[in-house]
């Protein structure tokens, strides 16, 4: 489903869909309130946005993500032409290869159908919700158009069930990205799916392309629901971002058995290794057992533990870990011939789960991050956060091998199997390269055509993470969410975020509409990996006016109050 050969993707035809474009939210200052004030930090304050109505327009200083510095900032990316997609969200029965589950996705699959365009082209795709809860699309690491960024109550209303929503922008910068509701915890079902713009002046060259999105998953299993689990994590108080129809139906009840495993050195532990359509062929040493233990909070249970995220790797146990929707009992299988030359794109679409991936018996060369380019590095693993992506280039040898995916700290994994060969499953062994060379993004340099030109800030943001696993109180400079919050910038500064991560947890945080750059000619980037007690500095270019997310993308945590808004001032 997602393999396609170089010459396939280059002629990949676009499917019909529903023409035309809804308005978003009405006229500009829909749902307007009274003015605020500005805090001390810098943050502006005043009353709370109006449940299911954009905040959009609310403050006359701010821009609105429907107003005309919006459409002008449009009109000079020159949309291209029109690439149509249509998307239907329901809830449906889906097989992980391990077992069938009840969930939500996109088409009745997870990952949902791949999108694929141009750099240049305009993208208009209609989302048909027939979902029993509202629900939104965000386009995550795309540069677009505000009021197309799918955050609901911010910069459009929830798209209610049984209605539809056209989305349209200019997909101006190539790369790897993906798409996922931005409502409550409906990314931890199965609503997400990659999204590709190519460059249509590609530097690489290569034979084949492999899309790897992982997952670690528990929907459907045991009754367990992402609502649920939110609840059973922060004592009941539910999503702070919650649209106006609340939760919506859970598909049963259920309860977790507590029983969490800790990760040993390497990533090895108990559980029966999983393989190539035998549960013994593992591409990992304690991979995910058949049928696994039900997904529970981690309240209560055994630590997850990893060195590389400082500490505690996660809230969550999950019995299942997905690469391209299948678990490792019934593992997707990717063919080419030795010798060939395969672009990997690896997206981390978990929402508690920080992955470790390797390719056994090869080493990757590292060529872009979060759709950027980068100066080569060469690697034998990498260690992505939610919301990270990779793209590697390998040249491949004669065999079978297994794409390894360890669950960073949680005792599990699971993966995929690049063949040359043969049809019969065969035994994995752990791969060495679990255990190699590991790459993260403080290791990479931005390419020299998309470093920012050296320039002192116009305007520093501090955000001081802030929040305990033992209150699940996760803020953003001690404020959970609130929907009225404002960190001003203008257009034209140069804006640097100080991140500073005062909680025990490590945090991927991520900003809308924007891409930053790490310090010291580090890469640009859109999702970060913030360690516990430690502190980075980004820099960006405001040049996309509107109201903009920034949120950790651990979805427990975001939905627990750890998001807030940069507002663009008129």
């Amino acid at each position: 489903m997602h393999e396609k050969t170089r010459r396939a993707v280059l002629g990949t035809g676009i499917a019909a869909a529903g023409s035309g474009l809804l308005t978003a939210c009405g006229s500009p200052g829909h749902g307007a309130h009274g003015g605020g004030r500005a805090d001390p930090d810098g943050t502006v304050t005043g009353a709370p946005g109006r449940a299911g109505a954009p905040a959009a327009g609310t403050r006359p200083e701010y821009v609105s993500p429907h107003g005309p510095e919006v459409d002008a900032r449009e009109r000079k990316r020159d949309p291209g032409p029109v690439r149509r997609f249509r998307l239907t969200a329901t809830a449906t029965t889906l097989d992980i290869g391990a077992r069938k589950v009840k969930s939500w996705a996109y088409e009745d699959q997870v990952p949902g159908q791949e999108i694929r365009v141009t750099a240049g082209d305009t993208v208009a795709l209609t989302l048909a919700n027939n979902l029993p809860q509202s629900t939104t699309l965000h386009w995550h690491g795309i540069r677009l158009r505000n009021d197309m960024d799918g955050v609901p109550g911010v910069t459009q209303r929830p798209i209610r069930t049984g209605a539809s929503f056209d989305y349209r922008f200019t997909a101006l910068f190539p790369g790897t990205y993906w798409i996922h509701p931005h409502s409550g915890v409906q990314l931890d079902r199965g609503l997400y799916a990659p999204l590709i713009v190519e460059d249509p002046k590609e530097p690489l060259a290569y034979d084949k392309e492999w899309v790897v999105v992982i997952d670690d998953w528990l929907d459907g299993v045991g009754g367990r629901t992402p609502d649920k689990v939110l609840k059973q994590l922060n004592g009941g108080k539910g999503a702070h971002a919650m649209d106006d129809d609340g939760e919506g139906k859970d598909d049963g009840e259920g309860k977790g058995d507590g029983k969490g495993r800790k990760d040993t050195k390497g990533g090895k532990g108990g559980g029966k290794e999983g393989g190539e359509a035998d549960a013994k062929g593992a591409a990992a040493r304690g991979g995910a057992r058949g049928g696994g233990p039900r997904a529970s909070a981690r309240r209560g249970a055994a630590p997850a533990e990893s060195e590389l995220l400082g500490g505690h790797a996660g809230d969550v146990t999950y019995p299942y870990y997905l690469v391209n929707g299948r678990s490792p009992e019934s593992p997707q299988v990717f063919r080419a011939k030795r010798g060939d030359r395969v672009r990997i794109r690896i997206i981390n679409a978990g929402g508690d789960t920080a992955f470790r991936v390797a390719l056994g018996g090869h080493r990757m060369t590292v060529t872009h991050t979060d759709g950027y380019p980068v100066v080569p590095a060469r690697t034998d693993a990498l260690l992505l956060g939610m919301g990270e992506r990779y793209d590697v280039l390998v040249t491949v040898k004669d065999g079978v091998f297994p794409l390894a995916v360890l669950a960073e700290g949680k005792g599990r994994s699971t993966m995929a199997v690049l063949r040359t060969r043969g049809k019969n499953p065969v035994k994995l062994p752990r791969p060495k390269e679990l255990d190699g060379k590991l790459l993260t993004a403080a290791q990479l340099k931005a390419a020299e055509e998309v470093r920012l030109t050296p320039k002192e800030p116009d305007r520093i943001i501090r955000m001081r993470l802030t929040g305990s696993m033992r209150r699940f109180d996760w803020a953003i400079n001690g404020r959970p969410y609130d929907l009225s919050q404002r960190y001003p910038v203008r257009a034209g500064e140069r804006v640097r975020l100080s991140f500073i991560n005062g909680t025990t947890m490590w945090h991927p945080i991520h900003l809308h509409g924007h891409t930053f750059a790490l310090p010291d000619g580090g890469p640009r980037k859109d999702t970060t990996v913030l360690l516990p007690h430690h502190k980075v500095n980004v820099d960006f270019d405001a040049d996309n006016p509107g109201l903009w997310m920034v949120h950790c993308h651990n979805v427990y945590h975001s939905e627990s109050g750890m998001m807030t808004i940069l507002g663009y001032r008129k």
